[in-house]
Protein backbone atom coordinates (compact mmCIF):
# COMPACT_ATOMS: atom_id res chain seq x y z
CA UNK A 1 0.00 0.00 0.00
CA UNK A 2 1.04 3.52 -0.35
CA UNK A 3 1.86 5.95 1.66
CA UNK A 4 1.34 9.62 1.36
CA UNK A 5 3.37 12.34 2.91
CA UNK A 6 3.28 15.60 3.34
CA UNK A 7 4.93 18.87 4.96
CA UNK A 8 4.17 19.23 8.95
CA UNK A 9 2.08 22.40 9.55
CA UNK A 10 3.77 24.95 12.03
CA UNK A 11 3.13 24.01 15.69
CA UNK A 12 0.65 26.63 16.30
CA UNK A 13 -1.58 25.82 13.07
CA UNK A 14 -4.09 23.33 14.45
CA UNK A 15 -5.68 21.21 12.06
CA UNK A 16 -7.87 18.02 12.98
CA UNK A 17 -6.49 14.63 12.98
CA UNK A 18 -7.52 12.65 9.75
CA UNK A 19 -9.34 9.19 10.38
CA UNK A 20 -7.80 6.51 8.93
CA UNK A 21 -9.80 4.24 6.58
CA UNK A 22 -11.07 0.48 8.52
CA UNK A 23 -8.75 -1.74 7.07
CA UNK A 24 -9.74 -4.75 5.13
CA UNK A 25 -8.22 -8.33 4.33
CA UNK A 26 -7.56 -10.29 1.26
CA UNK A 27 -8.49 -13.57 1.74
CA UNK A 28 -8.70 -16.73 0.13
CA UNK A 29 -10.77 -19.58 -1.25
CA UNK A 30 -9.81 -21.82 1.96
CA UNK A 31 -11.48 -18.65 3.79
CA UNK A 32 -14.72 -18.52 2.16
CA UNK A 33 -15.04 -22.52 2.51
CA UNK A 34 -14.13 -22.06 6.10
CA UNK A 35 -16.51 -19.43 6.68
CA UNK A 36 -19.77 -21.30 5.27
CA UNK A 37 -18.38 -24.57 7.08
CA UNK A 38 -18.24 -22.25 10.64
CA UNK A 39 -21.70 -20.90 9.61
CA UNK A 40 -23.08 -24.50 9.35
CA UNK A 41 -21.71 -25.43 12.57
CA UNK A 42 -23.46 -22.45 14.12
CA UNK A 43 -26.91 -23.53 12.68
CA UNK A 44 -26.32 -27.35 14.10
CA UNK A 45 -25.07 -26.02 17.58
CA UNK A 46 -28.78 -23.60 17.75
CA UNK A 47 -30.92 -24.75 15.27
CA UNK A 48 -33.90 -23.44 16.76
CA UNK A 49 -32.52 -19.61 16.48
CA UNK A 50 -31.91 -20.97 12.61
CA UNK A 51 -35.30 -22.17 12.22
CA UNK A 52 -36.85 -19.56 13.60
CA UNK A 53 -35.66 -16.78 12.07
CA UNK A 54 -35.59 -19.01 8.39
CA UNK A 55 -39.29 -19.57 9.59
CA UNK A 56 -40.28 -15.97 9.60
CA UNK A 57 -38.36 -14.78 6.50
CA UNK A 58 -40.21 -17.50 4.54
CA UNK A 59 -43.51 -16.44 5.67
CA UNK A 60 -42.73 -12.86 4.62
CA UNK A 61 -42.16 -14.39 1.24
CA UNK A 62 -45.78 -16.33 1.36
CA UNK A 63 -47.54 -13.45 2.83
CA UNK A 64 -46.37 -11.61 -0.72
CA UNK A 65 -46.85 -13.52 -2.79
CA UNK A 66 -50.54 -14.04 -1.55
CA UNK A 67 -51.27 -10.28 -1.27
CA UNK A 68 -49.67 -10.61 -5.30
CA UNK A 69 -52.15 -12.87 -6.29
CA UNK A 70 -55.27 -11.13 -4.14
CA UNK A 71 -54.82 -7.84 -6.05
CA UNK A 72 -53.94 -9.42 -9.44
CA UNK A 73 -50.72 -8.92 -9.46
CA UNK A 74 -49.41 -12.81 -9.98
CA UNK A 75 -46.71 -11.09 -13.20
CA UNK A 76 -44.80 -9.35 -9.86
CA UNK A 77 -44.36 -12.55 -8.33
CA UNK A 78 -40.81 -13.68 -9.67
CA UNK A 79 -39.29 -10.65 -9.60
CA UNK A 80 -40.76 -9.80 -6.11
CA UNK A 81 -39.04 -13.60 -4.37
CA UNK A 82 -35.80 -12.91 -6.48
CA UNK A 83 -35.63 -9.20 -4.98
CA UNK A 84 -36.76 -10.46 -1.45
CA UNK A 85 -33.02 -11.74 -0.74
CA UNK A 86 -31.95 -8.10 -1.00
CA UNK A 87 -33.54 -7.72 2.39
CA UNK A 88 -32.05 -10.44 4.22
CA UNK A 89 -29.00 -8.69 5.50
CA UNK A 90 -31.33 -7.06 7.94
CA UNK A 91 -33.45 -10.40 8.73
CA UNK A 92 -30.16 -12.35 9.25
CA UNK A 93 -29.62 -10.26 12.48
CA UNK A 94 -30.65 -11.79 15.01
CA UNK A 95 -28.53 -14.62 13.59
CA UNK A 96 -25.60 -12.65 13.83
CA UNK A 97 -26.66 -12.48 17.93
CA UNK A 98 -26.48 -16.28 17.81
CA UNK A 99 -22.85 -16.25 16.29
CA UNK A 100 -21.59 -13.79 18.06
CA UNK A 101 -22.52 -15.10 21.20
CA UNK A 102 -21.13 -18.51 20.71
CA UNK A 103 -17.60 -16.67 19.60
CA UNK A 104 -17.58 -14.55 22.70
CA UNK A 105 -18.67 -17.93 24.98
CA UNK A 106 -21.99 -16.40 26.43
CA UNK A 107 -24.92 -18.59 26.87
CA UNK A 108 -27.77 -18.26 24.46
CA UNK A 109 -31.14 -17.67 25.26
CA UNK A 110 -34.18 -15.70 23.26
CA UNK A 111 -34.04 -12.46 25.94
CA UNK A 112 -30.41 -12.34 24.84
CA UNK A 113 -30.71 -12.73 21.46
CA UNK A 114 -33.60 -10.54 21.04
CA UNK A 115 -32.42 -7.84 23.08
CA UNK A 116 -29.29 -7.55 20.55
CA UNK A 117 -31.11 -7.13 18.31
CA UNK A 118 -33.18 -4.65 19.88
CA UNK A 119 -29.53 -2.59 20.56
CA UNK A 120 -28.44 -2.75 17.66
CA UNK A 121 -31.45 -1.30 16.38
CA UNK A 122 -30.66 1.98 17.97
CA UNK A 123 -27.27 2.17 15.88
CA UNK A 124 -27.10 3.24 12.42
CA UNK A 125 -28.43 -0.26 11.05
CA UNK A 126 -31.69 1.26 10.66
CA UNK A 127 -30.32 3.33 7.92
CA UNK A 128 -28.83 0.24 5.97
CA UNK A 129 -31.94 -0.95 6.67
CA UNK A 130 -33.71 1.47 4.96
CA UNK A 131 -31.44 1.56 2.38
CA UNK A 132 -32.27 -2.22 1.51
CA UNK A 133 -35.52 -2.03 1.51
CA UNK A 134 -35.50 1.41 -0.88
CA UNK A 135 -32.88 -0.94 -3.17
CA UNK A 136 -36.16 -3.64 -2.87
CA UNK A 137 -38.82 -1.13 -4.49
CA UNK A 138 -36.35 0.18 -6.93
CA UNK A 139 -35.78 -3.52 -7.98
CA UNK A 140 -40.11 -3.66 -7.95
CA UNK A 141 -39.78 -0.65 -9.89
CA UNK A 142 -37.79 -1.82 -12.60
CA UNK A 143 -39.49 -5.54 -12.72
CA UNK A 144 -43.18 -3.33 -13.02
CA UNK A 145 -41.28 -1.15 -16.27
CA UNK A 146 -39.92 -4.01 -17.69
CA UNK A 147 -43.13 -6.09 -17.51
CA UNK A 148 -45.33 -3.06 -19.12
CA UNK A 149 -42.60 -2.87 -21.60
CA UNK A 150 -42.49 -6.19 -22.52
CA UNK A 151 -45.56 -8.31 -21.47
CA UNK A 152 -48.06 -5.36 -20.49
CA UNK A 153 -48.55 -7.19 -17.33
CA UNK A 154 -49.71 -10.15 -18.67
CA UNK A 155 -50.06 -12.83 -15.90
CA UNK A 156 -47.23 -15.66 -16.33
CA UNK A 157 -49.17 -18.48 -17.98
CA UNK A 158 -48.05 -21.41 -19.75
CA UNK A 159 -48.41 -19.08 -23.24
CA UNK A 160 -46.23 -16.51 -21.39
CA UNK A 161 -43.66 -18.94 -20.43
CA UNK A 162 -43.36 -20.03 -23.96
CA UNK A 163 -43.37 -16.70 -25.39
CA UNK A 164 -40.49 -15.60 -22.66
CA UNK A 165 -38.53 -18.54 -24.24
CA UNK A 166 -39.05 -18.57 -27.61
CA UNK A 167 -39.66 -14.87 -29.01
CA UNK A 168 -37.09 -12.20 -29.65
CA UNK A 169 -39.09 -10.09 -27.26
CA UNK A 170 -39.54 -12.06 -24.82
CA UNK A 171 -35.41 -13.19 -24.79
CA UNK A 172 -35.17 -9.44 -24.65
CA UNK A 173 -37.26 -9.07 -21.41
CA UNK A 174 -35.39 -12.10 -19.72
CA UNK A 175 -32.32 -10.04 -20.52
CA UNK A 176 -32.47 -7.00 -19.78
CA UNK A 177 -34.80 -7.35 -16.66
CA UNK A 178 -31.58 -10.10 -15.36
CA UNK A 179 -28.97 -8.15 -16.24
CA UNK A 180 -30.44 -4.83 -14.81
CA UNK A 181 -31.26 -7.50 -11.50
CA UNK A 182 -27.80 -8.65 -11.28
CA UNK A 183 -26.36 -5.20 -11.12
CA UNK A 184 -28.47 -4.00 -8.41
CA UNK A 185 -28.21 -7.51 -6.17
CA UNK A 186 -24.35 -7.10 -6.92
CA UNK A 187 -24.47 -3.81 -6.18
CA UNK A 188 -26.63 -4.00 -2.55
CA UNK A 189 -24.54 -6.82 -1.76
CA UNK A 190 -20.76 -5.00 -2.26
CA UNK A 191 -22.28 -2.14 0.48
CA UNK A 192 -23.99 -4.86 3.02
CA UNK A 193 -21.93 -7.48 2.64
CA UNK A 194 -19.37 -6.54 5.63
CA UNK A 195 -22.18 -3.23 7.06
CA UNK A 196 -24.79 -5.01 8.61
CA UNK A 197 -22.38 -7.04 11.09
CA UNK A 198 -20.17 -4.26 11.40
CA UNK A 199 -23.17 -1.97 12.55
CA UNK A 200 -24.69 -4.58 14.69
CA UNK A 201 -21.36 -4.69 16.52
CA UNK A 202 -19.93 -1.52 16.35
CA UNK A 203 -21.46 2.18 17.15
CA UNK A 204 -20.28 3.61 13.95
CA UNK A 205 -21.63 5.89 11.24
CA UNK A 206 -23.51 3.44 8.03
CA UNK A 207 -21.35 5.37 5.57
CA UNK A 208 -18.36 4.54 6.95
CA UNK A 209 -19.57 0.55 7.09
CA UNK A 210 -20.92 0.96 3.88
CA UNK A 211 -17.74 2.40 1.99
CA UNK A 212 -15.50 -0.41 4.31
CA UNK A 213 -18.23 -3.21 2.65
CA UNK A 214 -17.03 -1.95 -0.67
CA UNK A 215 -13.50 -1.69 -0.15
CA UNK A 216 -13.77 -5.73 1.19
CA UNK A 217 -15.60 -6.96 -1.61
CA UNK A 218 -13.06 -4.48 -4.18
CA UNK A 219 -10.17 -5.97 -2.20
CA UNK A 220 -11.57 -9.79 -2.87
CA UNK A 221 -13.86 -9.42 -6.54
CA UNK A 222 -13.48 -13.18 -7.86
CA UNK A 223 -14.36 -14.60 -4.23
CA UNK A 224 -17.22 -11.85 -3.48
CA UNK A 225 -18.38 -12.35 -7.15
CA UNK A 226 -18.03 -16.22 -6.57
CA UNK A 227 -20.03 -15.78 -2.89
CA UNK A 228 -22.93 -13.29 -4.28
CA UNK A 229 -23.35 -16.41 -7.14
CA UNK A 230 -23.84 -19.05 -4.45
CA UNK A 231 -26.50 -17.01 -2.46
CA UNK A 232 -28.52 -16.04 -5.79
CA UNK A 233 -28.47 -19.90 -6.53
CA UNK A 234 -29.72 -21.48 -3.12
CA UNK A 235 -32.06 -17.99 -3.01
CA UNK A 236 -33.71 -19.71 -6.34
CA UNK A 237 -33.49 -22.96 -4.97
CA UNK A 238 -35.23 -22.07 -1.47
CA UNK A 239 -37.87 -19.94 -3.96
CA UNK A 240 -38.31 -22.89 -5.99
CA UNK A 241 -39.28 -24.95 -2.49
CA UNK A 242 -42.47 -22.54 -2.18
CA UNK A 243 -39.42 -20.63 0.26
CA UNK A 244 -39.53 -24.21 2.50
CA UNK A 245 -35.15 -24.11 1.64
CA UNK A 246 -34.89 -20.93 3.56
CA UNK A 247 -35.39 -22.72 6.62
CA UNK A 248 -32.07 -23.85 6.51
CA UNK A 249 -30.39 -22.22 3.59
CA UNK A 250 -31.35 -18.51 5.42
CA UNK A 251 -29.45 -19.51 8.59
CA UNK A 252 -26.16 -20.91 7.31
CA UNK A 253 -25.75 -18.20 4.75
CA UNK A 254 -26.21 -15.79 8.32
CA UNK A 255 -23.98 -17.24 10.33
CA UNK A 256 -21.64 -17.80 7.89
CA UNK A 257 -21.76 -14.06 6.85
CA UNK A 258 -21.10 -13.61 10.14
CA UNK A 259 -17.95 -15.34 9.97
CA UNK A 260 -17.01 -13.72 6.70
CA UNK A 261 -17.22 -10.75 8.13
CA UNK A 262 -14.62 -11.84 10.54
CA UNK A 263 -11.82 -12.54 7.76
CA UNK A 264 -12.51 -9.80 6.39
CA UNK A 265 -12.60 -6.65 8.57
CA UNK A 266 -9.83 -7.16 11.09
CA UNK A 267 -10.91 -6.43 14.68
CA UNK A 268 -11.59 -2.46 15.08
CA UNK A 269 -9.81 -0.96 17.72
CA UNK A 270 -12.17 1.19 20.12
CA UNK A 271 -13.58 4.33 18.89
Amino acid sequence: METETSASPPADEKQPARQQPIAVRRIKGEDLIDAVASGLRDFRAAPLYGLFFGAVYAAGGWIIVLLLWKFGLPYFAYPMAMGFALIAPFVVVGLYAVSYAREKGDPLSWSSVLGAIRGSGRRDLRWMALITAFAFVLWMDIAALSSFAFLNFRSLTPDIVNELFTTPSGLLFLLIGNTLGAIIAFAIFSIALTSFPMLFEHDLDFVTAMSTSVRAVAANPVLMAVWCAVIAILVIISVASAFLGLLVVLPILGHASWHLYRKLIPPLPAR
